[in-house]
């Protein structure tokens, strides 16, 4: 079933150990985690619900030398149809936190962002409400900034908690992690890219500085937002939000409606004709379908237009 000596059955009761047995799920299709809902099966789906459980896995892993994906919510990945191997760490409901201090939001890595928005508008705190409907846990909006509306994570965070894996010793051997706190300024964030993710470094919390404000207004601009988003974008269909990155000086979508792709499928896979932006699952796409379809759509665009379109969604396990 695996491919590496050392992901045996010592590794599952240490695993068992950290997060109780009911949180260890063997063969677990990715399809149940993915807004896609597409992907095969992780080898072992492990749900630690404390930052210490947390932190065991991942040392547990890294030094047993078994693999480890961390997912959210799962909303930007395309999981390969053949699974991912090793342990995928799920932090969602599980790892959802949230507390209010003054002008300061601090959640765990499970938490969706529109909760924490809603926790925020709850307490007159603003500064989430453009952020408020991405389909991401805070984790996963740290670890690619998320945006929207001219709006990103990094306006609104202050520090983010991270495991920082282990490198090797000098025999090489490999080290448990440590836990470090790192200011906005020392995360390298960008245009969806951020020190989390070129680093792998996984979250444990974040916390955002907000500005005080008005409950009602903020929830106002809150459904603002949202009506502009069921207005425009296929939330009917599941999907990875927005396929691709947007290339300096155009819009993705115009390029690909200008292409004449609306509408465009492969298989199952289908490129939205509410926005051209979103491949959707029409119903039974295989991830073999989405990247065919990536495929096609890049492939068209850099030949009527000579842009190259650079995929959003993170494509991650076996194709």
């Amino acid at each position: 079933m695996h491919d590496y000596d050392s992901f045996n059955e010592d590794v599952i009761c240490t695993l068992a150990m950290a997060v109780g047995e009911d949180n260890v799920t063997m063969v677990e299709p990715m399809s149940r985690h993915t807004t896609f809902q597409i992907g095969g099966p992780a080898d072992v789906l492990v749900t630690p619900e404390t930052p210490e459980a947390l932190v065991k896995v991942l040392d547990t892993c890294a030094i047993a030398g078994v693999p480890v994906t961390v997912v959210g919510n799962g909303s930007d990945l395309l999981v390969g149809d053949r699974g991912i191997r090793g342990v995928v760490v799920l932090l969602r409901e599980n790892f959802s936190g949230i507390s209010v201090e003054g002008t300061r939001v601090t959640a765990e890595a499970g938490a969706l962002l529109r909760d924490v928005a809603l926790a925020a508008a709850d307490a007159g705190l603003s500064g989430l409400e453009p952020l408020w409907g991405i389909p991401a846990t805070v984790g996963g909006a740290c670890f690619m900034n998320a945006g929207a509306y001219d709006a990103c994570t990094a306006d609104v965070l202050e520090s983010v908690t991270v495991y920082v894996p282990g490198g090797p010793d000098e025999g090489g051997a490999r080290l448990r992690g440590s836990v470090r706190t790192l200011g906005r300024d020392e995360l390298d964030m960008g245009y969806r890219k951020s020190r989390v993710a070129s680093e792998g470094l996984v979250v444990i919390s974040a916390t955002f500085a907000l500005a005080p404000g008005n409950s009602a207004m903020i929830r106002a601009d809150m459904d603002g937002y949202q009506r502009r988003r069921e207005e425009k974008q296929p939330l009917d269909l599941p999907s990875a939000g927005s396929t691709f990155k947007r290339p300096q000086g155009y819009f993705a979508g115009k390029l690909i409606m200008d292409a004449g792709l609306a509408g465009a499928r492969v298989g199952a896979a289908e490129v939205s004709t509410k926005h051209c932006g979103f491949v959707v699952n029409a119903g039974g796409a295989t991830a073999a379908d989405v990247r065919g379809l990536i495929a096609h759509v890049q492939d068209t665009v850099r030949e009527q237009f000579g842009v190259e379109l650079e995929p959003e969604v993170r494509m991650i396990g076996e194709f």
